[in-house]
Parts: structure tokens; C-alpha cells; sequence
């Protein structure tokens, strides 16, 4: 079967099976007080999007733009897009005004600085449905939504710990945001895991650029990551194409961001992470199409779309059947050639079927995609599974909820980047900035700890 085809029921699935579930949420509870007027859904949506960057920019803005064209085409009988791009983060209420009255009636803020504004715009139109990407607040016409990569930044990191021969390793940073801090920091962990394996020390150097495009300072940073550090592989989180560009003028391994970037460094590109907003754009809107999501009900609405979900996938390209490109084949043989010990098995294996072996351990824990649509269920994401009585002939068996295997399961040690009020994390809040964070053993970080990441490994160097 082909990939596109897995893609589509994958798709269909998640959506009956999210519909489903919100649906028996809402019925478990009793009816209080007198019955709430009838709502209609809307016959026709009208959806603005509202992008932080150009739609030509390779990464975080052009796969939203992906995402859009999607739901645009598949649901062309009742949704009408448009979009605007390059919006600053104080300009949301601006284009709420230009757009809502034309009708639209659906608006999604695709970046975290846009959240203080969204809560604006929703608090002036409270008829409008908003949906603001990578951000906390709510209320009951804004929900949020994320498709988050830390389990591909460790697969990543899997392969740079094997391909490095410096042991030195380079992180161009936009901010050091929660988001982008959990992503460092797993992708630390793989490098780590696969560098012990082979007798490598291996470093993190990480340079913050403060933009989230701005390709002469990435450029810039990579370069300084290279000559003073002394840095052979990089990843990065910086929208443009840039890094890829400058690692195969400069012969560096380098993992692609966001979006399918092989082309433009197709000799030194050896992996990257792929998001597939439209995994949760369509199931968005096909709830609103149906009446379950409505402009007074999006309090607790809050996607967190993991590996599983098939909102993100690992990959560099995208192939002609519409498939990733998981690993760039010029790479497979290397990758295979290099033998290591899993850690948690003692099982000898390449580092190819390691990341492999990763993937699926963390693709396979479907049992969560119902729990991350709601900050009311997040809490259950990280329970290793129940106890579940079958009867009969079986009699009681586990039944797995969480995936076999996260990145972010302790012992873990780091360092607070800030402390006490300006700290995000529990881990931090009693402390001062560069005091020692650690995980115990066998302790499981759940969304709330991974949401709120404040503190880098302590195999990360901030310059």
C-alpha cells in the first residue's frame, strides 16, 4: 500500500476516532440548569491564517502553508482559505478586523508571539472561532494546538552521535523557548546515547539568534559554531534554508528543519523532521463542519500531536509518492555500518536499525492520540498502560497506553537557563539560573514537565 494511501487512513482514523471521543466526553456529564440554545454549525467556513513568516521561507510558515493547501482542496465544497504572511506579533486584532467582516469565521495564529494578541481579538469577536499555534492561553472561542518534534530531534540526534568525529556538535536556536530547549535537549540525548556507545564525549553547542527567520544570522552562527567550536554536524530551528546552504558549501553533516530541505544540501543533509500541520488542521475543522467544536467551547481544546499521531514524521524530503524521505540514502550504508549496543537490551545492532527500532517504539503508542486533544486528559499521556480484566480464557492483562519508549525518561541532569519567577518548570522555580536540575531514574517526564522544559542537559553549552 502506498504511503499516501497509509497517510489518508491515518487521517480518517483519527478524526472518526477524535469525534468519537469528544462526543462521549461531553454525554458522561448530566445535564445542570436549563437547556443551552441550539447551535448551528457554520454551512460554509471561511479560515484565515495568519503566518509569522513568508510562505516561501522552507520551514515553519511554508508547512503551515502545506497544511492550508490540504484542508483547502479536500474540503473545497465547504471551506474557503486565504492567508496572510510576514504579521507581526502585535498585528493580530489588526487582521481580525480586516477579515471578520468578510465572513471568516475561523482564524489560526501560527506562532507563539501571536498569542497575547490572539486573546485580544477573541475577546473582541467572541462569535470567531481562533486557534493559536504553540501557545497556552485559552478561552471558550480559542483553543491550541501543537504538532511537537522532540521525539524526531532525538532520532536526529541517534545519527549525529554516530556520524560526528569531533564529538563537537552545533544548534543554531531562534529562542530558547520551552519548545525549542525540549528539542535541544532530546536531541542531546540521542547524540549522547549513540556517542557513549562508541567512546565519544560528545558537546552540545548552542548559539540563540533571536529571530525566528533571519538567514544572515543563522549563517553567522553556524559559521562561529564551526571555526570556534570546532563543530562537525548541525541542527538548528531557524525557518529558512540557510544552514542546510552553508553546510554543504562547508562539507558539515546537517539535519534539515521543519520541512523537506534535502534539495538544497542533498550531499550533507542526512536527516531532519517533517510536520504535517495538516494532520491537525483537518481534524480541527471537520469538528467544527459537525458541530463538536463550537465559538463557546474551546476552553480545554489543546492538540498535542506526537510521532503517533502522524502529525510529524522523520525525514529530510518528501518522495514521489508523498511519503517522507526518512534518511537520505546516500547515508543508509554508513548509518548500517556503524555497530553499537542498545542500551536498554544489550542487544548488538547498526545504528540504522537503532533509529529504526526508536521510530516505531515511539510510532506505535496510538493508545495516547485520543488523550492529546485536551489539556483535561494530558495527564494520562505518560502512563506506562492499565490493568485490563478480559475474562474468559485471558483473565487480566496489561493494556499499553504510553510508547514503549521516550526520550525524556530519567536519570537526566542539566541546568536552569532561569530561575524563580521567570522560571517555567517546577524543576526551576526553586531556583537560581545555573543551578543543577535532575530527573531521577526511571522517572517519566509527562507533557506538562516537557511543555514547560526550562533547563538545558548538562552536555549543553549556551555561548
Amino acid at each position: 500500500m502506498k504511503t499516501s494511501t497509509w497517510i489518508a487512513i491515518v487521517l480518517v482514523v483519527a478524526i472518526i476516532a477524535g469525534i468519537a471521543g469528544y462526543f462521549a466526553g461531553q454525554s458522561a456529564a448530566p445535564p445542570t440548569g436549563p437547556a443551552a440554545p441550539t447551535y448551528k454549525p457554520p454551512e460554509k467556513i471561511k479560515a484565515l491564517f495568519i503566518y509569522v513568516g513568508p510562505i516561501g521561507d522552507a520551514g515553519w510558515t511554508y508547512m503551515h502553508d502545506i497544511g492550508r493547501k490540504f484542508v483547502q482542496s479536500l474540503f473545497s465544497d465547504w471551506l474557503e482559505t486565504t492567508y496572510v504572511e510576514n504579521v507581526k506579533a502585535d498585528e493580530v486584532v489588526k487582521y481580525a478586523d480586516l477579515y471578520v467582516p468578510q465572513g471568516y469565521n475561523v482564524i489560526f495564529t501560527t506562532s507563539f508571539d501571536f498569542m497575547d494578541d490572539t486573546i485580544k481579538a477573541a475577546e473582541k469577536y467572541p462569535n470567531i472561532m481562533f486557534f493559536h499555534c504553540s501557545g497556552y492561553r485559552r478561552r471558550s472561542n480559542v483553543g491550541t494546538y501543537f504538532a511537537d518534534l522532540y521525539q524526531i530531534y532525538y532520532l536526529n540526534g541517534l545519527m549525529a552521535g554516530a556520524l560526528t568525529k569531533t564529538g563537537q556538535i552545533g544548534y543554531v536556536a531562534a529562542y530558547l523557548i520551552p519548545e525549542v530547549v525540549r528539542h535541544i535537549n532530546a536531541f542531546a540525548i540521542g547524540a549522547r546515547e549513540v556517542g557513549e556507545a562508541l567512546g565519544k564525549n560528545i558537546t552540545i553547542h548552542v548559539i540563540e539568534i533571536g529571530a525566528w527567520y533571519d538567514p544572515t544570522k543563522a549563517k553567522q552562527a553556524a559559521d562561529t559554531l564551526v571555526k570556534q567550536y570546532n563543530v562537525d554536524v548541525l541542527a538548528f530551528t531557524e525557518d529558512s534554508t540557510a544552514i542546510p546552504e552553508y553546510a554543504e558549501e562547508n562539507k558539515i553533516y546537517v539535519f534539515s528543519h521543519y520541512g523537506p530541505m534535502l534539495k538544497y544540501a542533498h550531499t550533507m543533509t542526512v536527516s531532519g523532521q517533517l510536520v504535517r500541520w495538516e494532520m491537525i488542521y483537518a481534524d480541527i475543522l471537520v469538528k467544527i463542519k459537525t458541530g463538536v467544536l463550537r465559538p463557546d467551547n474551546l476552553e480545554n481544546v489543546d492538540y498535542w500531536y506526537l510521532l503517533s499521531s502522524g502529525a510529524v514524521e522523520l525525514g529530510a524530503d518528501i518522495d514521489e509518492n508523498g511519503g517522507p524521505v526518512m534518511i537520505n540514502p546516500i547515508y543508509e550504508q554508513t548509518l548500517k555500518n556503524i555497530m553499537v549496543t542498545d542500551k536498554l537490551t544489550g542487544e548488538k545492532l547498526s545504528v540504522y536499525d537503532l533509529v529504526m527500532k526508536r521510530y516505531w517504539q515511539m510510532k506505535m503508542g496510538v493508545t495516547v492520540l485520543p488523550l492529546q486533544f485536551s489539556a483535561l486528559t494530558h495527564k494520562y499521556e505518560n502512563l506506562e498502560g492499565i490493568s485490563m480484566p478480559w475474562g474468559g480464557k485471558i483473565g487480566t492483562r496489561p493494556y499499553p497506553i504510553a510508547p514503549e519508549f521516550d526520550p525524556f525518561i530519567g536519570p537526566l541532569k542539566g541546568w536552569c537557563l532561569v530561575g524563580g519567577d521567570n522560571a517555567y518548570s517546577t524543576y526551576c522555580k526553586a531556583k537560581s539560573a545555573g543551578e543543577t536540575v535532575t530527573i531521577p531514574a526511571g522517572v517519566r517526564l509527562g507533557h506538562d514537565d516537557l511543555w514547560n522544559m526550562d533547563y538545558l542537559l548538562d552536555i549543553v553549552i549556551k555561548h
